[in-house]
């Protein structure tokens, strides 16, 4: 009865490690993007609810209290939020940007959104009268 040699065994243990490497690699790199994934998706929704949060108390509220940033680790990871806001010369409409940044590893990270809102004062600055 004959067996395998030493160099097929070796080639073929070779050609399996390869394939175990590839697989961890492969492996590796998909939970990474889940879980980078899943920082995304912690982040619009920490956009999201700072929006609701502008939609229910008005505009005109939030540029009165002059509270435009903040942290938040209400989703278990370190979150900074920022609102910037942009009177559009149109009645009093407002564009709103809510940023959430924060930083994965060493790469900083970042979400923005934008929308319109609907005050009800116009700025003090521009001298125009109350709608």
């Amino acid at each position: 009865m004959r067996g395998f040699t030493l160099v097929e065994v070796i080639t073929a243990s070779a050609i399996l490690c390869g394939a175990v490497m590839i697989v961890g690699t492969a492996g590796t790199q998909a939970l990474s993007g889940t879980r980078l994934n899943r920082l995304y998706e912690m982040a619009a929704s920490l956009a999201d609810r700072q929006l609701a949060v502008i939609d229910y108390v008005g505009i005109d509220s939030v540029l009165e209290s002059g509270e435009l940033e903040g942290d938040s680790e209400d989703l278990g990871y370190p979150f900074h939020w920022q609102v910037e806001t942009e009177y559009q010369d149109i009645d009093a409409l407002y564009l709103v940007t809510v940023t959430v940044s924060w930083v994965d590893g060493n790469r900083p990270r970042s979400v923005s959104v934008e929308t319109m809102f609907d005050g009800t004062t116009l700025p003090a600055d521009s001298g125009a009268q109350t709608p």
